[in-house]
């Protein structure tokens, strides 16, 4: 998977809140009723996206969808509303998203697995107040570009001081390397050893399992 260090480019905004996992991927059942079984390109996965307002009836493109218009075609951010991708755990949310080249979602609030599935697939769930947000997709409407810096955790947007957030540093990791939650848990075996016999020395019960279980290396 690719590292998110820097990305920029335009923002699209669909500010409606609520908006739930079965619009964002939803399923495509074939002629018998039965779901297709396979793994599908990234084209597929981008085509699909938003799929119930993306498209017609008679299957062509809605030109009212925001993601069909430029310069949203080339949107690499999202601007949503509160409570962005609830309702079922289907992963394709996130990976729909990112094969269409959207790699930031900013919203006041996600549902909790979208949000754990983004940094699994090395996107980025900004959390910001309703009234950043909405500012934010006035900016985005205006077709401005959006810049963000991983490293430096700040978003930037044309005639706005940069806006700076924080992440647990295991998960900004994870996004700056590339890496999933066990490459970063093994790079950091030392510390973890180092810790254990901290608390060994001092508290050695809370440490009785964990010591019988075998090396995080082996």
């Amino acid at each position: 998977m690719s590292a998110l260090i820097e990305l920029c480019g335009p923002a699209a905004a669909l500010m409606q809140p609520d908006i739930n996992t079965d619009i964002i991927a939803p399923l495509v059942r074939r002629s018998d009723g039965q779901q297709p079984v396979g793994l599908r390109s990234r084209d597929e996965l981008a085509q699909r996206l938003f799929g119930p307002w993306r498209y017609l009836p008679d299957g062509q493109a809605n030109p009212d969808f925001v993601l069909n218009r430029e310069p949203f075609r080339q949107a690499r951010f999202l601007v949503a509303g509160s409570n962005f991708a609830c309702g079922s755990s289907r992963e394709t949310a996130a990976t729909m998203l990112d094969a269409f080249g959207i790699r930031c979602i900013i919203a006041p609030s996600f549902g909790q697995i979208f949000y754990d599935n983004c940094f699994r697939n090395h996107m980025l769930p900004l959390v910001v107040e309703p009234a950043t947000a909405d500012r934010l997709a006035q900016k985005a409407s205006s077709g401005a570009v959006f810049v963000l810096d991983m490293r430096g955790m700040t978003l930037s947007v044309p005639d706005e001081e940069p806006l700076a957030f924080t992440l647990p540093r295991f998960r900004q990791t994870m996004l700056v390397e590339g890496r999933d939650e066990v490459e970063v848990t093994l790079s950091r075996v030392s510390a973890i050893d180092a810790y254990q016999s901290r608390v060994g020395a001092v508290r050695p019960w809370e440490l009785l399992r964990t010591l019988a279980d075998p090396p995080l290396g082996s």
